[in-house]
């Protein structure tokens, strides 16, 4: 910490206004966050910060922010609530936790939060000691665990793109992926944009041109869902024409004859019926990628929000392999993971519990013992919230999370919300879902919070310190919430608190976390080639492209294609009224999934949520750009503006999500009118390994408003 003359002091931090991770200075006057800006000396960011993140101020002093806890007094959702103090609520929350795990057990309690916060894995620790199988988070199955899970399974260890060493990747391939909006999981926007601005050559495959995309130097608009027919066509492309690293391949491969012979078909020609790409284009891309190198291939959540989202992943993730461009410089390297892993206690679960996880007998990979993070099956879920199948589910603890804007099928979740016994909601501003909850808990923000976080996210090469640095009213952080439950409950492990986790964290590095906060971060060289040493982490020593784990349990070893069960080749019958294949969940730089709608700086720049069309498609349906249209799915419809352009797909409409409206009347909040998960599919059929759902590639119809 400074201090200047004025009486300002300033901080290093890092900024979690997303699960980005830039480097942040941050900046207070009499207690109060007055500016922040991004830090040079942060090895991630170099000094460079979002727009939202510079926002921060405003976000931290908004009048709005709740700032104390809150009790429901009248009928659920009728926004009649009385302020209590932290004392009571905490005791009787624990009070009816106790009652219900005692009368029904504890798998009738669930508990549920946003993605990739600081509380994240202590909400995983809570549930555990507190005897549920039941948490969940609506990425999961939808992001991120399935690459997780494939990279541990194919290469032994999770991979991410070296952007910070003194080799520059030569080729980025970004697959359903726009990280200069999302900057995801320590990978951030900048350290993309000066990779391509140094001469990177940029593939972009996505339905749109992207942020991302019109920085590259090819676009493949692919059909929505079908990223699996690409992904082979690529592979059969790579190995027939002898473009694969043969002394990585034959050295450090298993199963390649078993993968050439059965991708034989898999040809470009094939492919081009699927994708709505043509062939030549999707040889040049397979080309281009392996015969530039070192690559990275940048994989986004695009791919894993599909029915075939292990193949899906698998296919693309054998790509790497076939290159060679596993753990070198410049490539995709395996994570260092200099920390320790964060203790859930998932050894305090009681025995017989895995069982009942709900999903867990259906998809092993999600919910499983061999799961890398194994939750509950969200559809199965909120089923036994809302019909007691096969067991009810009478309460939910909702952290940093808004499910009626983020969980798929809305009018759903809804129903199945209102039928809990209890439900209590830890945010910073009241929410759809807050507002017909029982009980609202104030949340602190990141910059009054604490945390040791590991950068690139799973991989943890480097490790930062989050400071704490003001306090708004009787806002808390998550974890401290956590922990006051814990206590009152009489939970395994609750006399151990926050600081004592982090300090085990960080002790193989030897360090406490007093210690990291006045270094700010530590970052070691970075080890190259580890294989070469040991072996690859997997059961063999080789990376699998054809997995004998999978088949073990059961799943097919080697990838192949499924047409998404809504979808022009498989639903013909549903083109007559929904004409145009959706995609769902692109991001803007100014909001965080469903969060800063009201921040007026943020709002100003992007007030309205916005539909792209292809100008051909607004054409034919007489829309002008800005105009407001309806968009309808078999399950529903909403509102946008939209966006008239050419870098779509004419026959795909592209949605935003996480709209609500924080201006309009309290307790909807116009959550039902541009809503994109009122459009999307959360029925089976389901990836069989993760249960992932269909939310891209599903049938639509567009139109303009009536004035």
């Amino acid at each position: 910490m400074m201090q200047n003359m004025d009486g300002i002091q300033s901080y290093r931090s890092v900024c979690r206004i997303c699960h980005g991770g830039c480097g942040a200075l941050l900046y207070v006057q009499d207690g109060k966050l007055i500016k922040v800006k991004g830090d040079p000396e942060s090895p991630l960011s170099r000094g460079w910060m979002c727009v939202k993140g510079l926002r921060t101020p405003e976000i931290v002093n908004h009048p709005d922010r709740l700032k104390t806890p809150l009790k429901r007094t009248g009928k659920r959702g009728e926004g009649k609530w009385a302020e209590i103090t932290w004392e009571n609520a905490l005791d009787e929350v624990a009070d009816r936790l106790d009652a219900i795990r005692r009368e029904s057990g504890p798998e009738s309690i669930a508990l549920g939060q946003g993605t990739g916060r600081h509380h994240y894995m202590h909400v995983v620790r809570f549930a555990n000691a507190l005897g549920t199988p039941n948490w969940y988070e609506p990425g999961l199955a939808q992001c991120f665990i399935p690459r997780i899970t494939v990279s541990h399974l194919t290469y032994g260890g999770h991979v991410v793109g070296d952007y910070y060493g003194n080799v520059a990747p030569k080729c980025i391939m970004f697959w359903g992926h726009n990280p200069l909006v999302s900057s995801a999981d320590g990978k951030l926007a900048i350290a993309f944009k000066r990779a391509l601005d140094k001469g990177a050559v940029g593939i972009a495959i996505d339905p749109r041109r992207s942020e991302t995309a019109r920085k590259c130097a090819m676009w493949l608009p692919v059909r929505p869902g079908t990223d699996d027919a690409l992904a082979l066509a690529m592979i059969n492309v790579i190995i027939n024409e002898g473009l694969y690293d043969r002394e990585f391949v034959e050295k450090w491969t298993f199963g390649f004859e078993k993968l050439k012979n059965h991708i034989a078909g898999n040809t470009p020609e094939w492919a081009e019926k699927i994708t709505w790409l043509p062939a030549a284009q999707i040889a040049k891309a397979a080309r281009t990628y392996a015969s530039h190198k070192p690559a990275i291939l940048e994989w986004g959540l695009a791919i894993e929000q599909n029915v075939n989202t292990l193949q899906t992943v698998r296919a693309i993730a054998i790509l790497r392999a076939l290159t060679g461009n596993i753990d070198i410089p410049g490539g995709d390297v395996i994570g260092m993971n200099i920390i320790r892993t964060y203790p859930t206690l998932r050894n305090k679960l009681p025995r017989g519990m895995i069982k009942k996880r709900l999903g867990a007998e259906d998809y092993k990979l999600l919910g499983g013992w061999r799961a890398f993070m194994p939750s509950a099956h969200i559809p199965t879920l909120f089923n036994a919230m809302r019909t007691g199948d096969p067991y009810r589910v009478r309460a939910l603890l909702v952290f940093g999370n808004n499910p009626l804007t983020t969980v798929a099928n809305s009018r759903e979740v809804y129903e199945s919300l209102q039928k809990l016994d209890l439900l209590t909601v830890t945010d910073l501003f009241m929410t759809p879902t807050a507002a017909i909850a029982d009980y609202v808990f104030p949340a602190a923000y990141w910059p009054e919070v604490e945390q040791v976080i590991g950068y690139p996210l799973v991989a943890e090469n480097m490790v930062m310190a989050q400071k704490g640095v003001v306090q708004t009213a009787q806002c808390r952080q998550d974890e401290w919430i956590i922990d006051e439950l814990s206590e009152r409950l009489k939970l395994p492990d609750s006399d151990k608190r926050l600081k004592d986790i982090m300090d085990y964290q960080l002790s193989p590095l030897g360090i406490t976390y007093q210690e990291l906060k006045e270094k700010g971060y530590v970052y070691p060289p970075h080890q190259y080639r580890k294989h070469e040493k040991g072996g690859f982490r997997t059961s063999n020593g080789k990376v699998e492209l054809y997995s004998k784990s999978l088949e073990k349990m059961g799943y097919d070893p080697l990838p192949s294609y499924k047409e998404p069960p809504e979808s022009p080749l498989q639903t013909p019958e549903l083109l007559g009224e929904f004409p145009y294949v959706l995609t769902t969940g692109s991001r803007r730089t100014e909001f965080f999934h469903s969060e800063h709608r009201q921040i007026e700086s943020l709002r100003k720049r992007r007030p309205n949520p916005q539909v792209e069309i292809h100008v051909d498609t607004a054409r034919q349906h007489g829309i002008q750009h800005g105009e407001w249209v309806k968009i309808s799915s078999p399950r529903g419809s909403i509102r946008m503006q939209a966006t008239v352009t050419e870098d779509i797909n004419p026959n795909v409409i592209n949605i935003e999500h996480g709209w609500w409206f924080p201006e309009k009347a309290a307790p909807d909040f116009g959550v039902w009118e541009s809503n994109a998960n009122i459009l999307t599919n959360n029925a089976p059929p389901y990836d069989p390994a993760f249960g992932s759902y269909q939310l891209r590639g599903l049938l639509c119809r567009i139109e303009k408003e009536p004035v």
